[in-house]
């Protein structure tokens, strides 16, 4: 797959390192003057000097797009001098991985890639990102996090040796950083490694030096430019760290996955009925400034990876969903029920592609479903193939569901406005749940419905 890595410092090189033996394409971006403590293993080191060797990969600096595809063409890494990460419109990749490291969202959405990853604090698991990688060391380093945040930044480096916050080498001013030690030298506690703004700068601890800023760069007073290891180990200097692999282990864990889902599942989105128990129809009711039916739309935007149907008679919905490169299948007769519309929707999936693991129905009445649970749902259909995958909570089932391709049959049998549920007793055995929050799987059957909801969220 074609892959976006933002960020070209040493945790993310450790993440192109995972990818890279994988097989898959990689353009990593860089600022203007990298900031890269350790960058002998960090190919943002190729921004300033061309091209870039950590282990067994070159990084090149490129800056066309006809010069990265020549790049990839011979199988080495593009590294582009690009903050906003524009790269992505014309790269159009099929993950973006945001390794910037910033402790904090410095722009990406969950819909700029059909799968995207956050690395460390900042991100939250379907709201920015489709998943979180944790980098903070200790016993979650490298989980995958598919709902939820990874631990806050504590402001306190890892534990390398015995020794934290001493490590660190930090500017004593602003100004022009020059250094007075290199990386792999062993130096003493009291020692000066560096100037920076004319103000010398002493190692708070003896040890090897494993990372060391470029000398030119401009930085402020406090910034982190250089660290010292304990152990040292020159072969650390120059070789991965162990963080960065486990990190990297987390981003390939979530990219196969993704790699092997995009082309088993497919959605249909349920918007045809007639809203006979609310009076008209609801799903242009507002709720937070957006229609009912532009809440779903949005939601499963961010799986862009997947065909997506919409199932509906109205126009507006018609409209608005082939703007978002969704398929559309117009639904004449609502009064046939719900039946006749999942019918409707698995039949154009499978026009649309015939080998499918499975399709997940999701309503368009359920506004505060989240795109993690979605996701989970995916997940869960994924490691269970067979199954009947819903949401739930404490045993109780609801929507979406995700069924499996064996039950395609019985459901183009469906009559009437039940839908699923006339199948569901009949294999109960199959059906797993996905945990939900509760107010996840309220839908709006009638105005005093819509009433709570609005009264809930302020409105």
């Amino acid at each position: 797959m074609k892959i976006l890595i933002k960020g070209a410092g040493d945790l993310a090189t450790g993440i192109a390192s995972r990818l890279y033996r994988c097989g898959h394409q990689i353009v990593m971006t860089e600022l203007e003057v990298p900031l890269t403590v350790r960058r002998r293993v960090a190919l943002s080191r190729a921004v300033y000097e061309k091209c870039a060797q950590v282990e067994d990969m070159t990084g090149i600096l490129v800056s066309s797009k006809q010069e990265a595809e020549a790049v990839l063409k011979q199988g080495d890494i593009a590294v582009v001098v690009d903050k906003e990460a524009d790269t992505r419109r014309w790269f159009c990749p099929d993950v973006i991985v945001d390794a910037i490291l910033a402790k904090r969202n410095l722009g990406t959405s969950i819909t700029d890639a059909p799968f995207v990853i956050g690395v460390g604090p900042g991100f939250s698991a379907g709201e920015d990102c489709h998943c979180v990688v944790e980098t903070k060391r200790g016993h979650t380093l490298g989980s995958v996090i598919w709902k939820g945040s990874a631990i806050p930044n504590t402001g306190v480096p890892g534990n390398i040796g015995g020794y934290t916050i001493e490590r660190l080498i930090r500017a004593a001013a602003e100004g022009t950083m020059q250094a007075k030690a290199e990386i792999g030298e062993y130096v003493e506690k009291g020692q000066t490694v560096a100037v920076t703004g004319g103000v010398s700068v002493q190692a708070q601890m003896s040890g090897i030096v494993r990372g060391m800023l470029q000398n030119g760069a401009w930085v402020k007073k406090g910034l982190k430019i250089g660290d010292i290891d304990a152990r040292c180990e020159a072969s650390h200097c120059v070789t991965i760290s162990d963080k960065a692999r486990a990190v990297g282990g987390g981003v390939l864990e979530a990219v196969s996955q993704f790699e092997h889902m995009r082309d088993r599942f497919a959605f249909v989105i349920l918007a045809a009925g007639r809203g006979e128990r609310f009076g008209r129809n609801k799903l242009k009711e507002s709720l937070s400034g957006k229609t009912l039916y532009q809440t779903i739309l949005q939601k499963v935007e961010a799986f862009s990876g997947y065909p997506v149907v919409v199932v509906t008679g109205d126009e507006a919905i018609k409209r608005e969903a082939e703007e978002k490169g969704f398929f559309v299948e117009k639904n004449q007769e609502p009064e046939l029920g719900i039946s006749h519309s999942v019918k409707m929707g698995l039949k154009k999936v499978l026009t649309i592609q015939e080998e499918i693991q499975g399709i997940l129905f999701t309503v368009s009445d359920q506004p505060n479903l989240k795109i993690s649970t979605i996701q989970r749902i995916l997940n869960e259909a994924f490691l269970h193939p067979g199954q009947i995958i819903c949401a739930g909570n404490e045993g109780k089932t609801g929507n979406p569901v995700l069924w499996d391709e064996k039950y395609f049959p019985e459901l183009l049998k469906l009559s009437g406005d039940s839908g699923g549920k006339q199948i569901f007793k009949y294999h109960q055995k199959e059906v797993r749940i996905v945990e939900a929050e509760r107010e996840e799987l309220k839908d709006i059957d009638c105005q005093k419905d819509l009433e709570c909801l609005r009264k809930e969220v302020g409105v």
